[in-house]
């Protein structure tokens, strides 16, 4: 993940802790009913080469990003959590500002004598800059 500063021209955008309910999971019991879980995004992106105009369209919306990492999730019934984590990578470096994208995906009730199981993946767009 690149280093958030302004040599390198990158900020990072954080989302923490979005609990979303999802139809995830391979086991059958999974397949009855939606189950909590918790994502949490650090994307590297990329600033550009001149001052803010303190403007939304300056930078990339996180609250739009969320509202489409809903939608996906909503979208139907994912067997793996490296798949959703997957999709939610590949929907966040859509955007051209997005140069990297860690995500982690966690499933709250999976296993009773654990808080959270799940999966943490770090993507990086191929063809810009890290």
């Amino acid at each position: 993940m690149s280093i958030a500063d302004g040599a390198t021209g990158i900020r990072h955008l954080l989302v923490r802790d979005l609990m979303l309910s999802a139809r995830l999971g391979v086991y059958p019991h999974e397949r009855h009913a939606p189950q909590r879980v918790r994502l949490n995004l650090d994307l590297s992106v990329a600033e550009g080469d001149r001052p803010l105009a303190d403007q939304l369209a300056e930078v990339v919306d996180y609250e739009a990003l969320i509202e489409r990492i809903r939608a996906l999730v909503a979208g139907g019934h994912v067997n793996l959590v490296e798949t959703l984590a997957e999709r939610v990578a590949a929907l966040c470096l859509a955007d051209p500002r997005v140069r990297s994208a860690r995500v982690r995906v966690e499933k709250l009730d999976a296993i009773a004598d654990a808080g959270a199981v799940g999966v943490e993946i770090q993507r990086s767009s191929p063809n810009r800059p890290r």
